[in-house]
């Protein structure tokens, strides 16, 4: 390497790189754990009322897919503003890691109930037939047929959310979210240290890559193929 090269790169704090990669791990996975938990739910019942299904409800499934494309269309960096008040009110604070998990759970909700939603759709209407003709409740076909035959497919959709969350993570550094989109913002952009810049979205890249690979091997794991 070129002596300038070395120079350039010495010059980047490594403990405050560390600690934005550290923040940007936090964010990601409390927001995907709250996100799975508040996303599943929402997109079973996204499936069940939809047309032709257990609970065929028109009205509900109108209104709930109405939300959740509204939510889903809105860019993340508007939401992120437009969230600033709620978050102060939840959390007391809109800046912060705190401050960046409830706008990335409300923004990454939709998007993940909308896939298992799809997920859903893909099971073989002839398992849900043999669940009623054997006397199944609905609870028995929910968590004893169709979560387990679809379990592939839901860690792939965990994933894709995971991989959008690091994007959305790096967003809320716009606000001053935290993490490594904050650091990039403040040193990278505000004062110009290009090399801030390049190291933070070489580490983002490593990031997004690794949750793919992780990803990937579950659903190979899990898969009945």
């Amino acid at each position: 390497m070129s002596p300038d090269f070395l120079v350039l790169f010495a010059s980047i704090g490594w403990s405050d790189i560390a600690l934005a990669t550290g923040e940007t791990l936090i964010m990601v996975g409390a927001s995907l754990l709250f996100t799975v938990l508040f996303g599943l739910p929402l997109g079973i019942v996204l499936f069940l009322t939809s047309p032709r299904q257990a609970l065929a409800n028109a009205p509900i499934y109108g209104v709930l897919s109405l939300l959740v494309n509204l939510v889903r269309s809105t860019p993340f960096v508007i939401l992120l503003i437009v969230l600033i008040p709620v978050t102060v009110t939840l959390i007391g604070t809109s800046i912060g890691v705190p401050g960046a998990i409830p706008p990335l759970v409300i923004g990454a909700t939709p998007f993940f109930a909308r896939l298992v939603e799809n997920v859903l759709r893909e099971v073989d209407r002839g398992i849900i037939e043999a669940s009623q003709a054997m006397g199944a409740t609905l609870p028995q076909i929910v968590f004893g047929a169709l979560l387990p035959e679809t379990l592939p497919g839901l860690l792939a959709a965990i994933t894709v959310t995971a991989i959008t969350l690091v994007s959305y993570a790096a967003m809320s550094g716009v606000i001053g979210g935290g993490g490594l989109g904050d650091l990039a913002i403040r040193f990278g952009y505000q004062r110009f240290q290009s090399e801030v810049m390049v190291v933070t979205v070489a580490i983002l890249l490593l990031l997004v890559q690794a949750l793919q690979v992780l990803g990937d091997r579950l659903v190979l794991h899990f898969s009945h193929k």
